[in-house]
């Protein structure tokens, strides 16, 4: 009775790979970072870009509302201000990026056909 019985044992678990751990843990941070710019970052983008368009092309006799609630007309254009009718004989200038919505387009002008017979 020198001898023992061997017993067979399982091999040690094998070492996880340290790459594989890394990703499983920043999993969850790369899925929110995905969910924000889909429902928050990349709506407010377009939303951005359709108020530039909407500033860009604007037009004398547009009716437009400011970000402060006033109501006008557009009566002339510049670089970076409007002048908008409020009232008979009341004007005032607005910053381009004050604008809020048009309410209205005016009619584009008439094409001029040199054709017409």
């Amino acid at each position: 009775m020198f001898i023992s019985e061997a017993f067979a044992q399982a091999g040690g678990a094998a070492a996880p790979d340290p790459a594989a751990g890394i990703f499983m843990q920043l999993l969850p941070i790369i899925l929110i970072v995905v969910v924000f710019y889909f429902l928050l970052i990349r709506p407010q983008q377009q939303a951005r870009k359709r108020h530039m368009e909407m500033i860009a092309n604007l037009k004398k006799g547009d009716v437009i509302v400011t970000s402060g609630g006033l109501i006008g007309k557009v009566k002339s254009l510049a670089d970076d201000e409007i002048r908008v009718e409020l009232a008979p004989n009341t004007d005032v200038r607005v910053v381009r990026g004050t604008i809020a919505e048009v309410r209205s387009k005016s009619e584009p002008a008439p094409a001029n056909d040199s054709k017409a017979s």
